[in-house]
């Protein structure tokens, strides 16, 4: 019995022989020089084979069913394909360099991606290896080369070896494999998510793994711990399939808290929001018992907008309009009826980046920590502020809405941004346009200075909403994304507990509704601390509701208080 250590990148247990995935027969890609009069003819070839590989992808979505983050990942590889920015580099470089269009394309992709690996963002690394799959299909197209086909891969195995490509493992998803184990990739990476949302454990980082593994050898891939065991005795096989039948029993026993209220052993309630990004993951909140919306990213809307105009127009866009902002808070606040949603002005700068008309991309030395989210909104876009409370105060009228502001730390922002939205009223009222005067407008505590100063921010505030993730690196001065010190980054940390518990008894002093949004609000272990601190309202990733329901439902609110205390002292 061997046993190999990784990354947990999904989580689960399965049990099954090894597949080991083949190297990839060697492709060679020409480079010579082309004549001034083959360039239309290379540009030709390369639009055929994307648009080939278009549709390819086309078949893939329609296969998707209801899988909402297949559709996601798919739909992005479109725009890939679509990125008329991308596009011109390479059209740019075709027709300066003069070389075929293979070498050009294999140039300008490698680049590209060693730009987006370079970032220091997890998140636009894993971008990288997208980028490099999907024109590695153009790639194929091209050369006539017809690669390894996963559609041979048997059901009941576990897949190993070095990587993963993304649109490989779309075809996984009406396919039964009992786990994946790669050298390469990482838990924000495509084949993750997409790992995630079929239920396949996934563990990454195990270096060279395709070489400590011969095919059919039994393996367990335990993706809650991020271990794979090679050859495992008896007792060891049969736990992990103690391990499965209990997940699968657990999973079921899960179905009936979907439409339960959350409350705890004794009868205490407590309120279980849904986080989304899109407002189509409204109804998935819905299905998965949401009490609401606790979080509304809009910034990711921003992005899928601009996204989708490039394709359609190949022009380059402005920011989102209000009309088309409208639509998309008023279609999330009728799916959820008169369940509240909570929708946060654009949190963008740092490592979400819109490249916008009016809202350029700029180099910041140190972005975390530059001009973003409401510095954003109120000193260099102020009027992407307003037209934004323009289209929230319009839709306010279908529903239970609350608008939420990010990153404040000093109470001027908070007066200043309530100026504005009286404004912005008051345009409204000056055009007979129909809105809810009486929308709360509160604030994100995702800072120490906030945290600190909350007492002084609450009498400004209808409501606080508590943002663990960046709390906790600003607190710790740990960038979540750097996986050079993500060892330090601790949600547990002491200094960002107390400052937990100092927010919480300001807003209570001041009757402030008080929520967490953060990772720790999915978190079974953190929600026992912050329950017992006085925490009644949580928002996390809709599957998560059902569990934490299930786990308040085994504990008092004195054991809840006991259990965060030790955590406190």
């Amino acid at each position: 019995m061997n046993v190999i250590l990784g990354i947990s990148a999904a989580a689960g247990i399965g049990v099954g022989k090894a597949f080991i995935l083949p190297e990839e027969r060697k492709r060679e890609i020409p480079k010579h020089k082309i004549k001034t009069e083959q360039i239309d003819s290379e540009w030709k070839r390369f639009e055929e084979a994307c648009a080939k590989v278009q549709e390819t992808i086309k078949g893939h979505l329609e296969n998707a069913g209801s899988n909402a983050t297949q559709k996601e990942i798919i739909e992005t590889y479109e725009l890939m394909l679509a990125d008329t920015t991308f596009m011109m580099e390479v059209k740019n470089h075709l027709e300066k360099r003069m070389y075929n269009i293979e070498a050009v394309l294999a140039h300008k992709v490698h680049e590209y991606a060693d730009r987006l690996r370079s970032s220091g963002n997890d998140y636009l690394s894993a971008r990288a290896q997208d980028i490099e799959d999907v024109f590695d299909q153009v790639m194929n197209v091209l050369l006539d080369y017809v690669p390894f086909d996963i559609e041979q891969i048997p059901d009941g195995v576990v897949i190993v070896g070095k990587t993963m490509k993304t649109s490989d493992t779309v075809i996984l998803g009406k396919r039964k494999i009992e786990g994946l184990a790669l050298t390469e990739g990482g838990p924000s990476s495509h084949v993750a998510i997409l790992a995630n949302s079929y239920g396949i454990p996934l563990v990454v980082g195990l270096e060279n793994i395709e070489d400590q593994i011969d095919s059919n050898q039994v393996i367990v891939v335990n993706g809650d711990i991020g271990e794979v065991i090679v050859n495992p005795d008896a007792a060891t096989l049969t736990e992990a399939n103690t391990k499965i039948l209990s997940a699968k029993k657990y999973a079921e026993a899960l179905k009936k808290f979907k439409d339960q209220p959350a409350t705890t052993e004794d009868g205490t309630l407590f309120k279980i929001y849904a986080n989304i990004g899109t407002p189509e993951e409204a109804a998935v909140a819905l299905e998965h018992g949401a009490d609401g919306i606790g979080l509304f990213r809009t910034e990711f809307l921003f992005m899928n907008a601009l996204q989708e105009f490039k394709r359609e127009t190949g022009a380059f866009s402005n920011s989102l309009s209000e009309e088309a902002q409208f639509e998309a808070y008023k279609k999330v606040l009728q799916i959820m009826g008169d369940k509240p949603v909570t929708i946060r002005t654009l949190d963008a700068g740092g490592d979400k980046l819109i490249d916008s008309g009016d809202m350029p991309l700029f180099e910041e030395k140190n972005p975390l920590m530059g001009l973003r989210a409401i510095r954003l909104s109120l000193y260099y876009s102020p009027q992407i502020f307003r037209t934004q409370l323009r289209a929230l105060y319009r839709a306010s009228v279908y529903g239970n809405l609350r608008i939420l502001l990010p990153l404040i730390t000093d109470v001027s922002q908070v007066e200043t941004a309530l100026g504005i939205a009286r404004g912005v009223q008051l345009s409204l009222k000056e055009d007979n346009i129909p809105f809810n005067p009486d929308v709360p407008i509160g604030i994100m505590i995702e800072t120490a200075a906030a945290a600190v100063c909350s007492d002084c921010l609450a009498p400004h505030s209808k409501f606080f909403s508590l943002g663990t993730n960046d709390l906790t690196q600003y607190t710790l001065c740990v960038d979540r994304e750097n996986t050079t010190v993500a060892p330090l980054y601790n949600e547990f940390n002491l200094a960002v507990l107390r400052l937990i518990k100092t927010t919480i008894a300001n807003a209570e002093e001041h009757n402030v509704p008080v929520s967490v949004c953060g990772e720790m609000a999915g978190n079974k272990e953190s929600v026992i601390i912050l329950a017992g601190m006085g925490i009644r309202n949580l928002s996390m990733a809709p599957k998560k509701i059902p569990v934490i329901k299930e786990m308040l439902s085994r504990f008092s609110i004195s054991e809840l208080k006991n259990l965060s205390n030790r955590s406190l002292f």
